[in-house]
């Protein structure tokens, strides 16, 4: 088992909720926090070296598996917001990450969520390993050993 880096495990992206992202009492639509959470997810891996675009010339791309998310507060029009991303695990073809979003001046945390990404193969939809290069990545952002037989 390896030493977990924290600082460098954990992604925060600053976030202000427009008028787009909210519904006619300046309440973010509950979707949008996926979008903020998604955002920082790929803010997370870009900041790490690795891009995504060469994924897809390579038949890679990255769908949504399993989604767990809990709405505490609601966030308001305006607000500034702070979304984090933070690698829990990883296997041969997913990966999964303990997501946050907070208030930036009270810190009060709004919503949380569990989020399993997969990667696929573009042409047929079916999961296929990671490539090497987030691999490696994730590798050295977890404890956690890579399972031998995940699907």
């Amino acid at each position: 088992m390896t030493e977990r880096d924290d600082s460098a495990a954990r992604f925060e992206l600053p976030v202000r909720v427009y008028i787009e992202d909210t519904d006619a009492g300046g309440i973010v639509y509950h979707a949008k926090y996926l979008h903020y959470m998604e955002r920082a997810r790929i803010e997370w891996v870009r900041t790490h070296g690795v891009g995504l675009r060469a994924g897809l010339a390579e038949n890679i791309s990255y769908v949504v598996q399993g989604l767990t998310i809990n709405y505490r507060k609601p966030a308001r029009l305006d607000d500034e917001l702070l979304v984090t991303a933070e690698l829990a695990d990883f296997g041969r073809v997913s990966m999964d990450f303990r997501q946050c979003v907070r208030r930036a001046v009270d810190q009060a945390v709004l919503t949380e969520a569990t989020v399993r990404v997969a990667c696929i193969a573009l042409d047929t939809g079916r999961p296929r390993r990671l490539p090497d290069d987030l691999a490696t990545l994730l590798a050295e952002h977890t404890s956690t050993r890579q399972p031998e037989n995940q699907e």
